[in-house]
């Protein structure tokens, strides 16, 4: 077998396996029964031991068929997306908003410069521990937002808890000596947390008024398949936008960019 027929079998199975991982963690939010949780986390972990040893021999052949890269792995961009939805708000559609952002990922030609990471049923810990776990380069939000009241996470017990501005740029603060170059608050009413934290951030985006569901969704999924085609984040932003404008919804997102110093 040619070292490109490999490649591209592994990839296919890299695919399959990030698929799988998807579909576990989805199942393990609904899941009610201890049990059964348990067996989800320990099939999660194995796929994603199995997905960074596949992903171990991509690169160990990207690097026989290209000229050598200094530290490889810095090239490599997390995602970090937290999904929130608690029990007592409106549904949204926030697997599937997840599910087309991580297959737009993974047909771009560049997919091997990108890792996306997910925590969903996000309390207020979760949330920087996720980040602190993952060292991310780009964290997206999903969810509801309440304006000056803040995003909307999850309580101990699935209901509301909202986290204000002040805190998320106190957070926000400390991750970007970090790894955090970009934020996206793909939430209602979220300029107002993006316009604290961009302070600190290079790159923020929110929302000014209430967004959809399917412009939420169009606007994500087409900013990441900019970006996993090597554009960066203002036309990835444009992009984003172009694709709201059928639902009249392309002036809702706000880019903040962060003054250099």
């Amino acid at each position: 077998m040619s070292a490109h027929h490999k490649l591209k079998e592994l990839q296919k199975l890299q695919d399959l396996i990030e698929e799988k991982i998807l579909h576990l963690r989805t199942a393990k939010v609904t899941e009610t029964d201890a049990a059964i949780i348990f067996k989800i986390g320990s099939d999660i972990a194995k796929s994603e031991r199995e997905r960074d040893k596949v992903a171990q021999e991509i690169a160990q052949l990207n690097q026989q068929q290209t000229t050598p890269n200094i530290n490889n792995k810095t090239n490599i961009k997390t995602i970090l997306i937290l999904a929130a939805n608690p029990k007592n708000t409106s549904r949204l559609e926030l697997e599937k908003e997840i599910r087309e952002i991580d297959e737009g990922l993974r047909r771009s030609n560049k997919r091997e410069q990108f890792k996306l990471e997910m925590k969903l049923a996000v309390r207020q810990r979760d949330f920087y521990r996720a980040i602190l776990d993952t060292q991310p380069q780009i964290v997206h939000f999903c969810g509801h937002g309440a304006g000056e009241d803040g995003i909307v996470l999850e309580d101990e017990t699935g209901m509301t808890a909202f986290v204000e501005a002040d805190t998320l740029a106190s957070q926000f603060k400390l991750f970007a000596k970090k790894s955090v170059k970009c934020v996206v608050l793909n939430a209602c009413y979220s300029e107002i947390q993006a316009e604290a934290i961009h302070e600190h951030i290079n790159y923020v985006i929110g929302m000014n008024k209430a967004i959809g569901d399917k412009a939420a969704i169009n606007f994500a999924v087409a900013f990441y398949d900019a970006l996993a085609a090597g554009e960066d984040v203002e036309f990835a932003f444009e992009l984003g936008c172009s694709q709201m404008i059928g639902l009249k919804e392309n002036q809702t997102p706000v880019l903040k960019v962060k003054v250099s110093e």
